[in-house]
């Protein structure tokens, strides 16, 4: 008789640390990271942008008011590398630079209504994606993977993605 908690689904392997579990992990991550990508890179070359350009778009979108510094942070990205990619986001009204009032050498990034629309393209097509995902795995799943990508993002930075107490039922 099957176990309904796990209604079809297959159990976990207790040996899950051996070497051909991580690697199958590893995989997974590959194939769902491209197809995850794909769908906003095929957008993104519409514009003559690419993946740098979606990330900088979404965490501004993300953090309206972001300054230059904790964008550099979130990104880990050098500093030439940003302001090539932010310079034409700029120029192309896609993001909008304003003075910070306390500190007038701090820029701060805020999506215009044209970057807006876009982020929202984007994160709509992979929203739907995930929410997909989401639904085929169940709530049980959803937080343990939760759980599992919590754990791959460095210890320093996961403070950055906030932890939500969200009922998954």
């Amino acid at each position: 008789m099957s176990d309904p908690q796990h209604r079809g689904r297959p159990r976990a392997d207790p040996l899950f640390l051996r070497d051909e579990n991580l690697r199958e992990a590893i995989e997974l991550l590959f194939f769902a990271y491209r197809d995850f990508t794909g769908e906003a890179d095929a957008i993104l070359e519409d514009y003559g942008f690419g993946r740098a350009h979606h990330r900088i778009i979404y965490f501004v979108g993300a953090n309206p008011g972001i300054t230059v510094g904790d964008l550099l942070s979130i990104l880990k990205i050098t500093k030439q590398s940003l302001s090539r990619v932010l310079s034409q986001l700029v120029e192309e009204a896609f993001i909008e630079q304003r003075e910070d009032k306390e500190d007038r050498r701090r820029r701060r990034l805020y999506l215009s209504d044209k970057g807006t629309s876009l982020e929202r393209l984007l994160t709509d097509q992979q929203s739907r994606r995930i929410a997909e995902a989401y639904r085929l795995a169940g709530a049980d799943a959803v937080a343990g993977f939760r759980t599992v990508l919590r754990g791959i993002i460095n210890e320093q930075d996961r403070n950055r993605v906030a932890e939500r107490d969200t009922d998954l039922s």
